[in-house]
C-alpha cells in the first residue's frame, strides 16, 4: 500500500486553537484574562466542537464562524467574563490570526519534497481556513484547502471525507489523514483511510468502533509515517 495524499485536520492539527486566548491574557488591556485564558481556551474548544457535532446530527448547519462565536459566547460566560465587548472581539480577531504548532512548516515541506499531496480537510469554514494558512505562512506547501462548507455538513459524516477522493481522484487507502481529534481520526480509520492522531495532550483513546493506525505526540515524524504506510 502506497501513500500518495497527506490530509490534515486544521484547527488543533496544524493550527493551535489555544493561542487566541493565551495572545489576549498577555495584553494590559485584559488583566481579567490572565489567569482564565487556558479554562476559556479548553472551554471555547469543546463547545465548538460540541456544537458542530449536534448541529450535524439534527441537519441544523450553519458555518464555522457562527459555531465558533457561539462557543466563545458560552466559555465567556463560563469563566464569569462575559458583558466584556472588547475581549470578546479581541478574542474573535486572533482567532483568524493562528500560527502554526512549531514543526508544522518543516513537515509539510518534508512531504512535499517526498511527492506527496498535501492537503487540509476541515470544518472550517474558506475564509478562516484562508486566514489560518496566510497567518501560518504554509499555503506554498498545501495543494488544497478543502472545506465541509461545499457539503453543508460538519465531520464526521462520510460526505466530508468523501471531499479527499473527490478532489485528489485517489482511492482511500491511499491517504494518510491526521488530526488531534481522536473521534476524528478514529472515525476517518472506518472510513477507510490510514490514519494518525495528534495526541499532543496525552489523553485517553475515545470508546468508538474504529481506533487510530497510529498515535503522536506531535507531527515530527509524519514524513516517516507516509513513507512507510
Amino acid at each position: 500500500m502506497t501513500i500518495t495524499t497527506a490530509v490534515f485536520d486544521a484547527y488543533g492539527t496544524l493550527f493551535d486553537v489555544a493561542a487566541a486566548a493565551r495572545q489576549a491574557a498577555a495584553e494590559p488591556a485584559f488583566p481579567a484574562l490572565a489567569d482564565r485564558w487556558a479554562d476559556l481556551a479548553a472551554h471555547w474548544r469543546l463547545k465548538q466542537l460540541q456544537y458542530s457535532w449536534l448541529r450535524a446530527v439534527t441537519g441544523a448547519h450553519t458555518d464555522f464562524w457562527a459555531v465558533t462565536q457561539d462557543g466563545l459566547d458560552w466559555a465567556l460566560e463560563a469563566t464569569g467574563l462575559d458583558g466584556d465587548a472588547a475581549l470578546r472581539e479581541r478574542l474573535l480577531a486572533l482567532y483568524w490570526e493562528l500560527g502554526a504548532y512549531p514543526e508544522v512548516p518543516a513537515m509539510l515541506a518534508a512531504l512535499k519534497r517526498n511527492g506527496l499531496n498535501t492537503a487540509i480537510l476541515s470544518n472550517g469554514s474558506p475564509d478562516m481556513l484562508d486566514g489560518a494558512v496566510q497567518s501560518a505562512g504554509v499555503a506554498g506547501v498545501l495543494d488544497a484547502v478543502l472545506s465541509v462548507e461545499s457539503v453543508g455538513v460538519f465531520k464526521p459524516d462520510s460526505r466530508v471525507y468523501d471531499l479527499v477522493g473527490q478532489h485528489f481522484g485517489c482511492a482511500r487507502h491511499e491517504v494518510l489523514f491526521v488530526s488531534s481529534n481522536g473521534w476524528d481520526a478514529a472515525a476517518a480509520a472506518g472510513y477507510g483511510f490510514t490514519t494518525a492522531w495528534v495526541n499532543r495532550a496525552g489523553e485517553p483513546v475515545d470508546r468508538l468502533p474504529w481506533r487510530p493506525d497510529t498515535i503522536l505526540s506531535d507531527l515530527t515524524t509524519i514524513p516517516d509515517l507516509a513513507a512507510k504506510a
